[in-house]
């Protein structure tokens, strides 16, 4: 029984020092793993700028790049302890997902995928009518006042063919 005992207090014993092993000394490791970039708004009209932000682990002191066929190629600088950068999609960038690759001066790298929209928009809408939509704001009042006068000639006709009548019927 007491060869028993010796080896689970063995056991134990390893166990408890490969669990420490394991909690003391991957957690560091884990923690200055921290490379990543991002891109603000990652969903995105053509012709519009887009923030981005990185971080390089422990080397957001120095410059790195990000690269993209959305929109070439940006320097990122240090910026409040992360790399910070902005760029503008060009006008005419087809519509679709472009992956947006970093590259640290460490030689860390990190990714991320930005989707380009790319909807026509009107300059300016017909100018259709007197209302809201009309770019002439004269051309509104210049038709009411024309239409008015159409009424009172037509009315002013009619009253003065109307008296007509009655003289040519009474003669």
């Amino acid at each position: 029984m007491r060869g028993l005992i010796g080896h689970h207090r063995a056991f134990s014993a390893v166990l408890a020092m490969v669990v420490a092993f394991v909690l003391i000394g991957a957690t560091p490791a884990r923690a200055g793993e921290n490379t990543f970039v991002e891109v603000t708004p990652n969903t995105a009209q053509a012709g519009t700028r887009v923030n981005i932000r990185a971080s390089c682990d422990k080397t957001n002191n120095q410059q790195a790049t990000v690269q993209s066929d959305a929109f070439g190629r940006v320097v990122l600088r240090p910026e409040n302890g992360f790399l910070a950068g902005a760029v503008t999609i060009p006008n005419g960038k087809e519509a679709g997902e472009y992956p947006v690759d970093l590259r640290c001066a460490n030689g860390n790298t990190a990714s991320t995928v930005l989707t380009v929209l790319n909807m026509t928009q009107p300059t300016k809408g017909p100018a259709t009518g007197g209302g809201g939509t009309a770019d002439d704001r004269g051309a509104g009042s210049l038709l009411l006042v024309g239409g008015l006068v159409a009424v009172a000639v037509v009315a002013g006709l009619g009253m003065f063919g109307g008296g007509r009548r009655r003289a040519g019927n009474g003669s």
